[in-house]
C-alpha cells in the first residue's frame, strides 16, 4: 500500500513538471522562449529575404530587413554568368559534393575509433594523447595556416583531390566530443563483450557505435558545413581549375562580376550566398534531433 502511495505521489509530481498537455504554468516559458526563438531565426530569414532582393532594395538607405518587391532576377544572372564558365558548373558542384562526403564519412571513422582506444583501451601515452588533443582546441585554423600549408607542400599534396580531405581529419573538437560520449558507456558491457570472445572490430560496431549515435551525427554536421563551405583550400592549395570546389567557384565568380559591376555583383553574391548556405540548413534539418541529443547527454555529463 505505501510502494503504491509512494508511486502514485511521483506520477503526479511527474505530470505537474511535464504535463502531458498545455498547462497555464507553462506560458512563462513561452514568454521568455518565442523572442528567443525569433531572434535567433533571424539571420537566417535576412539570407534568404537578400537573396529575393532587387538591386534598388541591397543598396536601400536606410537598409530594409524583408524584401518588399521579390524577384528571381538574382538568380537568372548568377546562372547566366555560370554558363559562360570555361569549366562547367558541374564539375565544381560535383567535386564539392564528393569531398563533402568523403570527409564526413572519413572524419567519423577517425573520431570514433579514436574515442573509443583512448576512452576504452589500456596503453602508455593515452592521457598525454588526449591532452595534446584538448589543447588543438584552442588554436583557431589563421594560427595554423602557415605550419599547414609546410606540411602539405612536405607531403606533396599540392594539387590533389587529398589536400580537400586529409586536412579535415584533423578535427580535435570530432574527437574530443566522442571521447566524452564513450566515457559514459559502462565499462561492465565492454568487458562482458570481451569475455563473450567479442573482438575489439565486434566491439566497436555493435556496441561503440550505435550508443554514441548522437555525437556522430553531431561530427558529420559540423564536417559538412567546414567541408561545404571551405573555399580557402582551392585559393591556396589547388592551381588546377578541374579541382576546385563549388564555394571556390561561387565566391570567385561574384567577385569578379563585383569588379566589372559592383551594383549587379551584390545582387549575385546574395543569391549565391543562399545557394551555398541552403544544405547546411537542410543538413541540420534532418540530424536535429541527434543534435538535442548530445547537447542534453553533454549538460548532464
Amino acid at each position: 500500500m505505501a510502494q503504491r502511495v509512494r508511486r502514485r505521489s511521483y506520477s503526479l509530481r511527474n505530470s505537474m513538471i511535464n504535463p502531458a498537455g498545455y498547462h497555464p504554468s507553462q506560458l512563462k516559458f513561452y514568454v521568455i522562449l518565442l523572442p528567443l526563438v525569433l531572434f535567433m531565426l533571424l539571420p537566417i530569414v535576412f539570407i534568404i529575404s537578400n537573396a529575393f532582393k532587387p538591386l534598388a532594395e541591397l543598396f536601400a538607405y536606410p537598409p530594409r530587413f524583408f524584401v518588399v518587391n521579390p524577384t528571381l532576377k538574382n538568380f537568372v544572372d548568377l546562372f547566366a554568368l555560370m554558363s559562360t564558365s570555361d569549366v562547367p558548373v558541374s564539375r565544381y558542384f560535383f567535386n564539392s559534393v564528393a569531398i563533402t562526403a568523403v570527409s564526413v564519412c572519413a572524419s567519423i571513422l577517425v573520431s570514433t575509433t579514436a574515442a573509443y582506444a583512448l576512452s576504452k583501451k589500456r596503453f602508455r601515452l593515452k592521457k598525454a594523447l588526449f591532452t595534446i588533443n584538448t589543447v588543438a582546441l584552442m588554436f583557431v585554423p589563421v594560427a595554423v595556416t602557415i605550419p599547414r600549408f609546410l606540411v602539405i607542400v612536405r607531403l606533396g599534396l599540392i594539387d590533389t583531390f587529398a589536400v580537400h580531405i586529409l586536412p579535415a581529419l584533423a578535427m580535435p573538437v570530432g574527437v574530443f566530443l566522442m571521447k566524452q560520449f564513450a566515457d559514459g558507456i559502462p565499462d561492465e558491457l565492454i568487458e562482458a563483450a570481451q569475455i563473450d570472445g567479442a573482438s575489439d572490430l565486434a566491439i566497436y560496431r555493435r556496441i561503440i557505435l550505435p550508443m554514441i549515435r548522437p555525437a556522430i551525427a553531431t561530427i558529420a554536421i559540423l564536417t559538412f558545413q567546414a567541408t561545404w563551405n571551405n573555399a580557402e583550400t582551392s585559393a591556396l592549395y589547388i592551381n588546377h581549375e578541374s579541382l576546385k570546389t563549388f564555394a571556390f567557384y561561387l565566391t570567385t565568380l561574384t567577385s569578379t562580376a563585383s569588379g566589372a559591376n559592383v551594383v549587379a555583383g551584390q545582387g549575385m553574391a546574395a543569391a549565391a550566398t543562399l545557394i551555398m548556405f541552403m544544405p547546411n540548413l537542410l543538413m541540420f534539418i534532418l540530424l536535429q534531433s541527434q543534435v538535442m541529443s548530445t547537447m542534453s547527454h553533454s549538460g548532464i555529463r
